[in-house]
């Protein structure tokens, strides 16, 4: 079977956080099942092909009423073939996302796409759109391209963040080129605007989001984002497959990020890493748990929450934290106020280094995260893979991914509560600090259940190649 996988992002090559990081590890994990895996991105400013890159000119758009013409940068590795649609108008400068003319921008993408697979004679089994920047590619197959070989393509269409939606005016559409009888409230129209994830939802052969407990969640009016009775509707089509991680570039044992490499087996070497990553960042050598973030630092995330609190558990609890992320100032300015307070026990690293990252999983005991909602989340499949135990809010892919310990019979990963309230979040922490300081083989039962735990991603594809057999056997009458 073949796929072409469509998203604005694909470690390594570009990247801003989950989305990036999901696809790179499916696609390659698609292509060792077997399968003809193609990836479509833009060739964004910072991409510079190299010389093992191919190049194909004057690729045919239809856009804008007229024929706009591409090149197509090709690149093979690991199984996978990438193409790179290049267009200088709207993707030769340095950013991803934004920009007034955003809606065009990511229309022109999707139309680009479908050319090459015409002009390539490389046409897809299915297509696996991601997130709303390619939403409007299953609106294509069901209204331009009905009489054209792409009918025969079956779509998939993965929710990353229902938040983002992608609403522009109904211009667009004319530009996009797609039939004005879409602007309808059953397609793409939402409150007088055109919603490219919208139609999506109703165009796309089968839908998936990217845990269960999401899946379900956006069902509902709490998580919905306006959505919920257009996937209630769908529900039959919609099924919630966890995410999984790379597990050869996350792995403890051979990390060459991380100052000692440990196993479940042989935890003893964690604790290496804790005092590696306390001299790095300067902070004193103290017989307390070592907390740690690595997020965006806004409200989705609930650090508003623990921000409020931060100040109270510095000074009550005997811990010390470790904050990695970018936000917007103010709470930046917050955060470097809390570390000049309380400079024994709270450091703060404005932005994202990969490095780091790794150091701080293989370094801290606990990890922070009281999202708001969360569509799947890796961050805890990281910290778990380490031996980190998360403390979590119950929601989206953290209610699939940690259990919450269980003192009695030891098991569990993690620290789970319900409730994003001020005493929740610290009385959960607090209730972590306990376990660390008082029950000390617990703690250690607790790193042990987490390490084992798989989040390869194997079991998860395998789920999405059912999803392919339906999405082929709906779309050519099977």
């Amino acid at each position: 079977m073949r796929v072409l996988i469509a998203t604005p992002e694909c470690f390594p090559f570009v990247t801003t956080g989950g989305l990036g990081e999901m696809v790179s590890g499916f696609v390659k994990a698609l292509a060792r099942c077997g399968y003809d895996v193609h990836v479509g991105l833009p060739l964004y400013g910072t991409l510079h092909p190299n010389g093992d890159w191919t190049k194909t000119d004057r690729i045919a758009v239809p856009f804008d009423g007229g024929i706009r013409l591409c090149s197509v940068w090709t690149h093979g590795s690991e199984g996978v073939t990438y193409h790179f649609i290049e267009y200088h108008a709207y993707f030769g400068g340095s950013n991803i996302y934004g920009g007034v003319n955003e809606g065009e921008r990511f229309a022109f993408f999707c139309c680009a796409l479908l050319a090459m697979c015409e002009a390539f004679c490389c046409l897809p089994d299915v297509i696996h759109a991601h997130d709303w920047t390619t939403a409007l590619l299953p609106v294509y197959l069901n209204t331009t391209l009905t009489h054209t070989p792409l009918r025969q393509t079956a779509t998939v269409f993965t929710i990353h963040n229902l938040n983002y939606q992608g609403l522009f005016s109904p211009s667009l559409l004319y530009r996009a080129g797609i039939p004005m009888s879409e602007f309808r409230s059953d397609r793409l129209e939402a409150l007088g605007y055109v919603n490219f994830l919208k139609g999506a939802l109703y165009h796309a052969t089968k839908l998936t989001t990217v845990s269960p407990h999401y899946a379900k969640e956006i069902q509902t009016p709490s998580f919905g984002c306006g959505l919920d009775d257009v996937l209630r509707f769908k529900a039959a089509d919609l099924i919630g497959i966890l995410n999984g991680i790379d597990t050869v570039r996350w792995d403890p044992s051979n990390d060459p990020s991380i100052a000692a490499h440990y196993t479940y087996h042989n935890l003893e070497p964690k604790e290496t890493c804790k005092q590696a990553l306390r001299q790095a960042l300067q902070l004193t050598n103290e017989p307390v748990p070592l907390f740690g973030v690595v997020s965006r630092l806004c409200e989705q995330k609930g650090l508003d929450v623990l921000l409020e609190i931060l100040p109270h558990l510095l000074r009550n609890l005997s811990m010390q934290l470790v904050v990695m992320g970018s936000s917007e100032p103010s709470w930046e300015a917050r955060l470097h106020d809390l570390e000049r307070n309380f400079p024994n026990r709270l450091r703060v690293k404005i932005g994202y280094e990969a490095d780091l990252a790794h150091k701080i999983y293989a370094g801290c005991d606990f990890c922070v995260m009281p999202s708001r909602f969360e569509p799947c989340g890796l961050n805890q499949m990281y910290a778990l893979r380490y031996g980190m135990l998360p403390i979590v809010r119950e929601t989206g892919g953290l209610a699939d991914t940690v259990e919450n310990c269980d003192e009695i019979n030891g098991r569990g990963c993690g620290f789970v509560f319900r409730d994003l309230t001020n005493d929740a979040l610290y009385n959960t922490v607090g209730w972590a600090c306990a376990t660390y300081f008082d029950r000390p083989q617990l703690f250690r039962t607790l790193q042990q259940n987490a390490m084992k735990r798989d989040f390869g991603w194997e079991r998860s594809v395998h789920a999405y190649e059912e999803v392919y057999r339906w999405a082929v056997e709906r779309r050519r009458g099977g």
